[in-house]
């Protein structure tokens, strides 16, 4: 249902070496690009966005909003989890069951996006 979600970096050199560590861990690799931004994208369809903001302002995190991505396994919400924090990630919330068969963990970028990996059952 979700085409793509776009995110913003102050700093989109710094962001991709970020997101090809983190994301690759997903099977995510680098496809659309310009000179403003890079995308992301696996097999499941979906695209991930990092871009410069088009109004020229400063990117920065909200409070709420937040881009999940699915894992195939628990043990792949750790590997990931633990790969963004030695790439200078922030912990929000590490890896563990939140009810319901759904088990996730959260971070924050380099520039206050927060993320969240996780596996459903």
């Amino acid at each position: 249902m979700i085409g793509y979600a776009t995110i913003g970096s102050n700093d989109l050199e710094k962001a991709k070496g970020f997101y090809d560590v983190v994301l690759g861990e997903l099977g995510g690799k680098r496809t659309m690009a310009t000179d403003r931004m890079q995308g992301y994208g696996s097999a499941a369809g979906a695209m991930l966005i990092v871009c410069k903001p088009y109004d020229g302002q400063a990117a920065s995190g909200g409070n709420g909003p937040m881009v999940a991505l699915a894992s195939s396994s628990r043990e792949l919400v750790d590997a990931t989890y633990n790969t963004a924090l030695a790439n200078g990630a922030t912990d929000e919330g590490a890896p563990g069951d939140r009810g319901g068969g759904f088990y996730g963990a959260y971070f924050r970028d380099a520039d206050g996006n927060k993320l969240c990996v996780f596996k459903m059952g």
